[in-house]
């Protein structure tokens, strides 16, 4: 380090390395993950321009831009162009939200799954299928969706949501996050940066980690990304593609108007961007928008899980994939997936073209509206964002509570909701927020326990 050059001079970071492990870059990039890990980084920290810290340590830039870059994989940093490098605010963040046992003294209020008590109809369909003689094919080693009807009936599910598509677009996954992982596994490589929301799908971010993709928090308005700040981010941070939930946003319940879809479908065509489209909420709708796929069939793929709109533990997706991407994508969901179930392949597509899935999402709605008038109920002196047929709300903390202090309380008090923290992204300030699950509780019963521990925490807070 040259004498005295950095004495007295203000740096957000100060590493002492021992020089003599090697690689150095490791080194450093292990000691900015522990002070980051014990708190002697902060998140929303901007470090040392990289040429700064090179010369306070006397280290090449390429050892610093290396680190940074090991820290940046892993979540740990986020860098914007001509902004700097900053301590990512979600370094720190659960974001698996689901956890192998749920405790028992806490009400459900995190997980987003539909109500439990509109399955009637899967239940008798599934009766009458192991009534019949061949029903042993079901239990076998099966191709995904090689029968050509249950493509067909892909097809219709999908319709049904307002994409028109073909049964040589259609792929089957192991549910929507598998689909997922398999699409950025097959379009991506590591180190490539995808666009997302600053707030986003906590499972699109650990898959991103464990592909060593960078996601990079695009600005969104009311409706979700800014068409304009989309287009920015094709031409400066060097993204290849953009994942986006256009219905019922996950966490804050936003949906994007026909105007910015038709935007954000032109900017990828004129970008050459792919667009990942989880329309897992779009079917809870009782009026559908048209969904981006339409405007740009040929860069989205369209992925249509039957969890939220049927039932979690149909664990089958249909994905929609343009022609250019589907021979990559399918080598990647053979390589995930070996092959969905048979059983519940035939289950769903039975649904389907029974017309029976129409009566199983007019259930949920019925039961999911009811639930939501009790929401309206508890919370109606607070600002508690969502529509009427949502199975989540996206709750406004009065105060200066943070998502994360009352995630905290509320499962010190037998509630479990997830702060606004588990879903930012990188550098963008988390909201000052809670997502609520509006179905997860058993029963209406319990929704209202639940809305009561909150609505006194909300008290004393404001």
């Amino acid at each position: 380090m040259p004498i005295n050059s950095f004495e007295n001079y203000p740096m957000s970071w100060k590493p002492s390395i021992d020089k003599t492990e090697r690689p150095i870059y490791q080194a450093l990039a292990r000691q900015l993950e522990e002070d980051i890990v014990n708190g002697f980084l902060l998140p929303g920290t901007k470090l040392p321009p990289q040429r700064e810290l090179a010369d306070y340590l006397d280290l090449n830039l390429s050892t610093i831009s290396k680190a940074f870059k090991v820290c940046e994989l892993k979540g740990f940093l986020s860098a914007s162009v001509g902004s700097g490098t900053f301590v990512s605010y979600d370094a720190l963040s659960n974001a698996y939200l689901l956890e192998d046992t749920k405790p028992k003294h806490l009400i459900e209020m995190g997980a987003t799954i539909p109500d439990n008590v509109s399955y009637e109809p899967l239940h008798l369909q599934l009766k009458s299928m192991l009534q019949e003689t061949d029903y042993e094919e079901w239990f076998g080693y099966g191709r995904a969706g090689e029968s050509i009807w249950q493509k067909d009936a892909a097809v219709k599910f999908i319709r049904r949501g307002g994409f028109e598509t073909t049964v040589d677009h259609i792929l089957f996954a192991n549910g929507g996050q598998n689909a997922i992982a398999a699409t950025l596994a097959s379009l991506c490589k590591p180190g490539d940066r995808i666009g997302v929301d600053n707030h986003t799908y906590p499972g699109l971010k650990t898959v991103a980690a464990m592909l060593s993709v960078q996601i990079v928090p695009i600005k969104s308005g009311n409706d979700g990304i800014s068409p304009t700040a989309f287009e920015y981010a094709c031409k400066n941070d060097h993204i290849k593609g953009i994942y986006l939930i256009p219905d019922y946003h996950n966490p804050t319940a936003s949906f994007m108007s026909v105007e910015n879809r038709k935007k954000i479908a032109a900017i990828a065509r004129k970008y050459n961007q792919f667009v990942i489209e989880d329309a897992s909420y779009h079917l809870l709708s009782k009026k559908l928008l048209p969904p981006l796929a339409a405007f740009a069939p040929e860069q989205v793929i369209y992925i249509a899980s039957l969890s939220k709109s049927i039932a979690p533990g149909l664990r089958l997706a249909y994905v929609a994939v343009p022609i250019q991407f589907k021979e990559p994508i399918s080598k990647a969901l053979y390589n995930l997936n070996i092959t969905v179930s048979p059983l519940l392949a035939e289950l769903s597509a039975r649904m389907i073209v029974s017309n029976q899935f129409q009566i199983l999402i007019e259930s949920h709605r019925e039961q999911t509206i009811l639930r939501n008038k009790a929401v309206n109920r508890y919370l109606a002196d607070y600002t508690c964002l969502g529509v009427e047929t949502g199975i989540f709300r996206w709750l406004l903390l009065p105060g200066k509570l943070t998502g994360a202090e009352f995630e905290s309380l509320a499962a010190q008090q037998g509630v479990q909701v997830y702060g606004a923290e588990r879903f930012v992204v990188g550098n963008s300030c988390p909201e000052r927020a809670v997502r609520i699950s509006v179905c997860a509780p058993k029963t209406l019963e319990e929704l209202e326990q639940g809305l009561m521990i909150l609505k006194r925490l909300l008290l004393q807070a404001g």
